[in-house]
């Protein structure tokens, strides 16, 4: 059933590799289930094909994930996805839902329920994890994270709020009814499904207006998070493949010459150990605030390996996430130079 969403989302060659390259367990895919034109599609099966369309989207934008996508399908293995992750400011946002509550009106729907909360103090954010109800270990978590604006000073907090202000709700009044009809029955019907996933989808994105280059260098002074937010919004921030050995897999991307991180992140309980990709480097447009363009080059998403063992009173895989650890592989979207700026350019006037 996964399989027949999937290729009513996606064209033909997409859907092949995606199937090809990433591991879905039985009970989420539903391999046996007869479609016809009055199949009705389970949450955990829609949040799934939701999962392979946004990583398909991470795998176009991030060149280092793609190769290490292809480097295990010729090996012989399939991704297993571990959770994907977002970033969001507490501050009001248009047309949207404040902060952390755009993503988690999407997951409650989807059948996901909140676990934990984490204090990323160092980034004046906050994370939270989110697991799905149905099958914990085999849907991809979500860590969405949520910057606290009322930290910074009241210069930035002012810019913020007025680009955030011009968010817009990409979810139409129709995708509003399927999402609730999903949220109260828990499955919707095959053809109802292959129009919410897309439509979810376009949440990922940056859906407030084009920066001024003036606050993308105020964010980037108090915050390489906000900064990050400006450029890419709620786009995917990185997704993660759950590995068996994770210092084995850092030390096959450093050998493959991929921009894997120096050191493994370990939690404080010892069983989750991860690591990641430094961002990929990405063309974004500004504007000055007298009206000309310009183009700079800014961090954008990245990729990320974790193993997680196995709790101890044997109920299955440890899926915390660490606080410390976040912090840690946060930093993959630092940028270096001057206010955070890589590049830029001027693009016409």
């Amino acid at each position: 059933m996964l399989e027949a969403l999937v290729r009513v989302v996606l064209t033909g060659s997409v859907a092949d590799d995606l199937l090809a390259e990433v591991a879905v367990e039985p009970e989420v895919s539903l391999p046996g289930v007869e479609v016809g034109s009055d199949a009705t599609v389970p949450r955990a099966t829609i949040a799934q094909a939701l999962a392979l369309v946004l990583f398909a989207d991470l795998c176009e934008r991030v060149p280092s994930a793609a190769g290490y996508v292809a480097d295990q399908r010729a090996a012989g293995r399939r991704l297993v996805l571990d959770h994907a992750a977002v970033r969001t400011v507490a501050a009001p946002c248009g047309a949207l839902p404040a902060g952390q509550e755009q993503v988690a009106r999407l997951l409650r729907a989807l059948g996901y329920e909140h676990r934990e909360t984490y204090d990323l103090a160092a980034l004046r954010m906050t994370g939270r994890s989110w697991a799905h109800v149905d099958h914990p270990e085999a849907v991809p978590q979500w860590f969405v994270s949520e910057l606290h604006l009322d930290r910074l000073s009241p210069e930035v907090q002012v810019a913020a709020e007025r680009l955030l202000a011009t968010s817009l709700d990409p979810l139409t009044a129709a995708d509003h009814e399927l999402l609730d009809r999903l949220a109260a029955d828990g499955s919707l019907p095959l053809a109802d499904a292959a129009v919410l996933v897309p439509a979810l989808a376009r949440c990922f994105a940056r859906l407030h207006a084009e920066p001024t280059d003036r606050d993308h260098d105020l964010f980037a002074q108090e915050s390489a998070e906000l900064a990050w937010i400006a450029t890419e919004g709620t786009t995917g921030n990185h997704w993660t493949d759950r590995v068996p050995d994770v210092a084995a897999a850092a030390e096959a991307e450093r050998l493959a010459g991929r921009p894997i991180k120096d050191t493994i992140e370990v939690s404080g309980s010892r069983r989750v150990r991860q690591t990641a990709h430094r961002a990929t480097l990405v063309e974004r447009r500004f504007h000055t605030v007298e009206g000309r363009s310009l183009v700079r080059t800014v961090p954008g998403s990245f990729f990320e390996l974790i193993e997680r063992a196995p709790r101890p009173d044997g109920s299955g895989l440890d899926l915390a996430f660490d606080a410390a650890n976040a912090t840690g592989i946060f930093a993959m979207t630092r940028a270096e130079g001057p206010s955070g700026i890589l590049g830029g350019r001027r693009a016409g006037a």
